[in-house]
C-alpha cells in the first residue's frame, strides 16, 4: 500500500509539472488570440484587459486592408514547399554519399559540413547577401529560396539513418545489377521514411516562421513573405497591436490545421529525431 501510494503522488507531481508546463506553452497563444479582438485602448491598458468588452472582428478585416495577406501567403507557400523537396532530395543525397560510399577524403568533407552546425547562422547573411547582390536576385523569390536549398542537420540526421540500415540489402541490390542512384532511390529512401517526415517537419517550420533572411534581401511587397510582411505592421512610435496579432493567428493557421492533421506524423518524426 504504500508503494502504491508512493507511486500515485509521484505520478501526481509529474501530472502537475506538465499540465503547469502546458499552460506556460499555450498561455502566448491564448493571449494571442484575445488581443486579436480586443480595442486598441484594451490592447495597451494598464492593468492588462484580459477579456474584450466586445469582439473587434474587424481587426481581421483591417489585416486584408491593410496587407496583400493573399500575395505574402502565396509566397510563403512556394517558399516552404520548395524548400522542403530541395532539402529532403539533396539531403538525403549527402547523407547517402556519406554514409555509403566510399571516396577520398569523405570524413574530412562531412566534418567540413559538419562545421556549419557549430558556427551561428548570423555569420553567414553578410556572404550570402553579397551572393544575391552579385547574382542579382534581390527582391525575388529565388534569393530566399536557394540559400535553404540545403542543410548540414538534416544531412547529418539522415545520414544516421542510412548508417542503421543492413548492408546486405545494398549489396543483394548490386547483385542484381543496381548502381548507386538505383540503391538510393529504390531502397534506401523508402527505408528512411522516418528520417525524412522529421526533416520534412523542421524544414517546413523554419521556412515558414523565418523572418531575419526575408527581411535582409526582400523590401518588394510582391516577393514577401508572411513573416516579413506582417513585421511591416509593426510602427517605429505606434503599432496597432490587435490588428498584428490578428495577423500573426491568420499566418499560423496553415500550421496550426497542418499539425492537427499529421499529428502523429509529427510526434513520430520528432520523437525520432529525439532518439537519434
Amino acid at each position: 500500500m504504500e508503494n502504491k501510494r508512493q507511486l500515485l503522488s509521484s505520478k501526481t507531481f509529474v501530472h502537475f509539472i506538465l499540465i503547469v508546463g502546458s499552460i506556460a506553452m499555450v498561455f502566448p497563444f491564448i493571449w494571442m488570440l484575445l488581443t486579436s479582438i480586443k480595442t486598441y485602448a484594451e490592447s495597451i491598458h494598464v492593468p492588462p484587459v484580459i477579456f474584450p468588452k466586445d469582439f473587434q472582428w474587424t481587426n481581421y478585416k483591417a489585416v486584408f486592408t491593410l496587407l496583400p495577406f493573399f500575395k505574402f501567403m502565396f509566397n510563403t507557400v512556394i517558399v516552404t514547399v520548395i524548400r522542403t523537396v530541395g532539402q529532403l532530395f539533396l539531403c538525403s543525397l549527402a547523407a547517402y554519399a556519406f554514409a555509403r560510399i566510399e571516396f577520398p577524403g569523405r570524413n574530412i568533407l562531412f566534418l567540413v559540413a559538419l562545421s556549419v552546425l557549430m558556427v551561428p547562422g548570423q555569420v553567414f547573411l553578410l556572404p550570402q547577401y553579397m551572393i544575391m547582390v552579385k547574382l542579382g536576385w534581390l527582391n525575388t523569390l529565388q534569393a530566399i529560396i536557394v540559400p535553404g536549398l540545403f542543410s548540414a542537420f538534416g544531412t547529418f540526421l539522415l545520414r544516421q539513418f542510412f548508417m542503421g540500415l543492413p548492408k546486405e540489402l545494398e549489396e543483394a541490390a548490386r547483385l542484381d545489377g543496381c548502381n548507386h542512384f538505383q540503391i538510393y532511390w529504390r531502397i534506401m529512401l523508402p527505408l528512411a521514411k522516418p528520417g525524412l517526415i522529421a526533416l520534412g517537419i523542421f524544414t517546413t517550420l523554419w521556412s515558414w516562421n523565418e523572418l531575419m533572411w526575408p527581411m535582409i534581401v526582400n523590401s518588394s511587397p510582391d516577393s514577401m513573405t508572411l513573416a516579413s510582411g506582417l513585421s511591416s505592421l509593426q510602427g517605429q512610435y505606434l503599432t496597432n497591436y490587435p490588428v498584428l496579432m490578428a495577423g500573426s493567428f491568420l499566418a499560423i493557421l496553415p500550421m496550426l490545421i497542418l499539425f492537427i492533421i499529421l499529428q502523429k506524423q509529427f510526434i513520430e518524426g520528432i520523437a525520432i529525431t529525439g532518439g537519434k
